[in-house]
């Protein structure tokens, strides 16, 4: 899985980071991403899985010049009302005042689908890893989507899948846990979105 060609320099950017599609607590079932409009079968994300995964993304988008980036966590005059949709009022739309109150260009934020932990050792699987996740690039004057990536991946054995050798030797021969694959997921879906776009 992979993104789209990210658009050349796209100025300053507020780094949302990673939202769950579905929180702990709920059921399994079907969402609709307040983005894109897609269904989506989605599972309670864990705590602490969709800070660990803004941190991952906020440090991979500093290796690449062209993005003045705007971390929230080091903002402290902004408000957790900024964060939560008011009633009535769409993450979209949230998302753009959000943008416009750091005087940014455009925001980064996506949604997790599915966190499954492997079962068993590096070396011995009765469950593989699995995860699924999106991100988007929006622009802040009119919401519109800029750049989009997605993963959605579950550990296959190189004799259960040879067409994917390449995350299996990634993985070094091992079960991967699913923060291991995630990470997999995120550099594909920037790095190989990222070629000559910030130079």
């Amino acid at each position: 899985m992979k993104g789209d060609p990210l658009p050349p320099r796209t100025g300053k950017t507020v780094v949302l980071g990673f939202r769950p599609a579905m929180p702990e607590g709920e059921e399994r079932g079907i969402v609709r991403n307040p983005i894109s409009g897609a269904v989506f079968i989605a599972e309670p994300i864990p705590a602490g899985v969709t800070d660990k995964m803004t941190n991952k993304l906020f440090n991979l988008l500093r290796n690449y010049e062209g993005y003045e980036l705007v971390d929230l966590d080091k903002e402290e005059d902004i408000s957790a009302s900024l964060l939560s949709s008011e009633q009535g009022i769409s993450d979209k739309e949230t998302f753009k005042r959000i943008g416009l109150v750091f005087s940014a260009d455009s925001v980064m934020v996506g949604y997790i689908y599915r966190w499954q932990e492997r079962k068993g050792s590096d070396y011995s699987a009765d469950r593989p890893a699995s995860t699924a996740f999106d991100l988007y690039l929006l622009r802040t004057e009119d919401g519109a989507v800029l750049w989009k990536g997605k993963f959605d991946k579950t550990q296959a054995s190189l004799s259960e899948n040879i067409l994917d050798a390449r995350t299996f030797f990634r993985g070094k021969g091992k079960w991967m846990t699913a923060e291991a694959l995630a990470d997999l997921g995120l550099s594909d879906i920037l790095g190989e979105s990222f070629p000559n776009a910030f130079k």
